[in-house]
């Protein structure tokens, strides 16, 4: 079948039940189907259904002259409401990605000198201006709330705690500490360790602009994945994630949060 004979809007339509690869894929193959895998009516399908509410949200305006580019551009890392999140499009499956930064984060004793301290030295290599440095403390609790109406429907997402841990960090393998996800009554729970043995280098993480251009010391955030949930059709409803140590009731320090982070769960294929 010849595709330069096919109408413009039933191209579109075909295109839409594919990928924004595929949409690239299909744009070298003539001129005609260029121009008509290029045309916003097919990339307006790859741009989320708010996609006017998520750009009204972001700290800095984002221009743009065709859909094709405002998707490449949003698949980049955005500061949202000012700057506590960042915002970004999955570029493999067109999801809605959120970072949530450690301000926007429910931290047991954050606000105490004693406990907690409030960083935002460069040589963290942080995405927000400030992370918080656990001095020390016996109760550890970091939660953090999202409403699930702002991420893609019928989406299978992951919740990973995004960490460092400082030159003297102590006490925070010992006994493993209980992560949870929840959205309305399904609960996700699973025993994790603070340690270095975390994903930061797994093949299918997207957290830095999108997966493109990796940022020097940006890839030194470990990643502790707190479980999973399921968002249905436009579901009502607050996410709920938690990391949680309060048995053991021995001291422990040296962690360095930088937020939460809600990414599609991608599984690669082999071969």
């Amino acid at each position: 079948m010849n595709l330069d004979l096919l109408p413009q809007d039933c191209f579109a339509h075909i295109l839409s039940f594919a990928s924004a690869r595929e949409a690239c894929q299909l744009s070298i193959i003539s001129e005609t189907i260029r121009s008509m895998a290029d045309s916003d009516v097919v990339w307006d399908n790859f741009l989320p259904f708010d996609c006017a509410e998520v750009l009204s949200r972001l700290d800095t305006p984002v221009i743009y002259r065709t859909k094709k580019e405002l998707y490449f551009k949003l698949c980049r890392l955005h500061h949202m409401d000012g700057g506590t999140k960042m915002f970004y499009l999955d570029k493999e499956t067109a999801k809605k990605c959120y970072i949530l930064g450690a301000r926007e984060l429910q931290i047991q004793w954050s606000n105490n000198p004693l406990y907690w301290s409030w960083n935002s030295q460069p040589f963290l290599k942080s995405r927000f201006e400030e992370v918080a440095e656990l001095r020390t403390i016996w109760w550890l609790e970091i939660k953090g709330l999202f409403n699930a109406k702002l991420l893609s429907p019928k989406t299978l997402y992951s919740v990973y705690l995004l960490v460092k841990f400082a030159d003297r960090a102590y006490g925070l393998d010992t006994h493993p500490s209980q992560a949870s996800v929840q959205l309305d009554t399904v609960l996700s729970k699973r025993k994790v360790y603070l340690n270095n043995n975390g994903r930061a280098s797994s093949k299918n993480r997207v957290i830095v602009n999108g997966g493109d251009d990796r940022e020097e010391g940006i890839d030194d955030w470990v990643e502790i994945e707190l479980g999973e949930f399921y968002v249905n059709d436009l579901e009502d409803g607050v996410v709920e994630m938690c990391l949680k140590e309060v048995e053991s009731q021995h001291l422990r320090g040296g962690l360095i949060v930088e937020g939460i982070q809600l990414t599609p769960k991608i599984k690669l294929l082999k071969g």
